[in-house]
């Protein structure tokens, strides 16, 4: 499987298996047949309330640790920095690890410490326990501000990204500071298998939309995804999008798609930049 390399320490499969809302025996029967079928890159969060199941997943599988990506996240209400370190403490403790591989801030807040949250990452950095740090769901004004005014080591954001909401400008950025961008809800919540342009390609192919949707995500610098996918079929068919090659019709056909289908904005998101 190909991997995301950068200069800060991530070393990331571009395929990864999202777990929410997976909870309990059926997320940890998950995430444990995603190992079997050769996935190494688990996305979870303290927020999912699922790392205890991933992490008993961790414990049975005989796939070795070094060998698999964990992603979690500290959720927004846990950003003052002995908050945030109770939180990350109780994240390897439910995923029965020594270390995370990537560990994000899930949401910003607008009265955050944006300084003082990301000096407790870059110190678990420094101490081996997360080997690579990020941010999820930053605009760009944000990011800029964590990566240029900071100077934090931030080597992945995590944003919504699919056929239909465009990241044009996080993703100069990112590829500007050689960082990843992973994108999470990239099959729009399932809603690509209704979009006749992705389902007039995928019948080119032969494929399912799915993959195409995926395929799409994949085949671009520095983009890793994170669909969740719970059955066996699912899990396969989204193994299977690393084999799907778009042409330049293709391409051109989904840059034709609208860009501004944002499906994930809770109450607490932040003020996005819709310039994508």
């Amino acid at each position: 499987m190909e991997h995301i390399v950068n200069r800060h320490g991530l070393n990331m499969p571009k395929l990864g298996l999202g777990t929410w809302p997976m909870v309990g025996e059926d997320c940890t029967r998950a995430v444990l047949q995603a190992l079997e079928l050769g996935y190494r890159h688990i996305d979870t969060a303290a927020g999912y309330q699922n790392e205890d199941a991933v992490g008993a997943a961790l414990a049975a599988t005989s796939v070795p640790r070094e060998q698999i990506h964990v992603t979690t996240k500290v959720w927004w209400d846990q950003l003052e920095p002995q908050a945030l370190r109770a939180s990350f403490e109780r994240s390897l403790r439910d995923l029965r690890s020594e270390y995370v591989d990537l560990f994000l801030i899930h949401w910003p807040t607008p009265d955050m410490n944006l300084r003082r949250t990301l000096d407790v990452l870059v110190d678990l950095k420094e101490r081996g326990l997360a080997r690579a740090i990020g941010v999820a769901n930053f605009p760009l004004p944000l990011l800029r501000e964590a990566v240029e005014t900071i100077g934090a080591p931030l080597a992945a954001v995590q944003v919504e990204y699919h056929v239909t909401l465009g990241q044009s400008t996080l993703l100069d950025f990112v590829r500007q500071h050689e960082m990843a961008l992973t994108a999470y809800s990239p099959l729009a919540r399932n809603r690509v298998s209704e979009i006749p342009e992705i389902v007039a390609i995928a019948r080119k192919h032969g494929v399912l939309p799915t993959q195409i949707a995926l395929a799409w995500l994949l085949e671009q610098q520095g983009v890793a995804a994170v669909p969740k996918a719970a059955g066996k079929s699912n899990q396969l068919s989204n193994l299977a999008s690393l084999d799907v090659h778009l042409d330049k019709d293709d391409l051109a056909t989904i840059a034709a798609l609208p860009k501004n289908e944002r499906l994930v904005s809770p109450a607490f998101a932040p003020q996005w930049d819709e310039a994508a």
